[in-house]
């Protein structure tokens, strides 16, 4: 009965949208980011309308990263079309923020998960340097390890590197002077965000570097906050990126965890009617529906079933009769006016 009451609310692309609008903001209306609520609202729509997987009408969870910081009002939160990163570059000289260069389209990104650091023995090892040469030896030995690295990396074409592992200060100090940004410390779940933002593959060899695996991205540039000195790196405006970052600010650290909490129910709302774009009405409207079809079932009934049947109808009046007692009308008028 009730599939035959359902309303499809999908009837067009846009007027589709502002319904998931509006279902986004009731379900924000009762939270702590009331008074920002159509920027919320809006956030979740764009969130999961870009994720979004059509065919399956479905939606990946794991592609929204809601991420947040203290500092600001809930005002300055806004959606990232990418990935933001809770690190900054590894030298404090690179460059704050890395555009294309000329005659480029876009930043070409090197995900890497090798150390930047020359091989060691894997057992327990002892090096014994007697003499000043063969230090010496050992140190060009490094620093040509490095540059080799480092020539890996040039010829593929990148322009800024993503570590998983850290690098020592050499390492950084090459990078710095071959003018290669460079992020380290990168845990695992960010690195596939990154590379499904990208669309680069994750490099676990300097010798496997090439230009195919590469990620692309137009920009990517480091947030600063406050007096703290606090940065964050975004990574932004990748081609067709199926991942989307809400970034939360609020005055303290409750308001952010509860803003975050918020968006994550309005996304699960608007998940919900992606999935599925039905909608009954409300108000006691499907309670009522529910309990005529379920009486009318009961007269055909034989024996003693038709008296389950007619609890079960009772049970479900209940609904729409407190509703109306609570609203201060009268309940059996309201309900049998309702049946008739």
């Amino acid at each position: 009965k009730l599939e035959s009451e359902a309303e499809d609310v999908c009837a067009t692309k846009q007027a589709f949208k502002e319904i998931l609008f509006k279902a986004a903001k009731t379900s924000l209306g009762s939270k702590i980011v009331s008074k920002d609520h159509d920027k919320f609202a809006q956030m979740a729509v764009d969130a999961v309308t870009s994720v979004l997987d059509e065919e399956r009408k479905d939606v990946d969870f794991e592609l929204i990263k809601l991420e947040g910081r203290v500092g600001g009002s809930l005002n300055d939160s806004k959606l990232i079309h990418g990935v933001i990163l809770d690190k900054e570059f590894s030298h404090p000289q690179m460059p704050k923020q890395v555009t294309p260069a000329e005659g480029k389209e876009d930043v070409k990104l090197a995900i890497l998960t090798c150390p930047f650091e020359p091989p060691k023995p894997k057992t327990k090892h002892k090096l014994d340097i007697s003499t000043v040469e063969e230090y010496q030896k050992l140190q060009t030995y490094e620093h040509d390890k490095f540059k080799e690295m480092i020539d890996y990396i040039k010829k593929s074409g990148a322009d800024v590197v993503i570590c998983q592992w850290g690098f020592d200060d050499e390492a950084n100090h090459l990078l710095l002077q071959n003018e290669l940004p460079a992020v380290r410390w990168v845990g695992g779940q960010e690195l596939e965000l990154i590379a499904i933002a990208t669309h680069g593959r994750i490099v676990p060899r300097f010798q496997d570097l090439s230009s195919e695996k590469l990620g692309k991205c137009s920009k990517i540039y480091e947030v600063e906050f406050g007096t703290t000195k606090d940065r964050m790196l975004v990574i932004e405006e990748c081609s067709d990126a199926k991942t989307v970052t809400c970034f939360i600010r609020g005055s303290n650290k409750m308001i952010v965890d509860e803003a975050k909490r918020a968006l994550h129910d309005a996304l699960c709302v608007v998940r919900n009617l992606v999935k599925d774009s039905r909608v009954v009405y409300g108000g006691g409207a499907a309670e009522v529906t529910m309990s005529i079809a379920v009486s009318e079932e009961a007269d055909k009934q034989r024996g003693i079933d038709q008296y389950a049947f007619r609890a079960f109808a009772q049970a479900l009046d209940t609904i729409p009769m407190t509703l109306a007692e609570n609203s201060g009308l009268d309940p059996i008028e309201t309900l049998t006016t309702l049946k008739s």
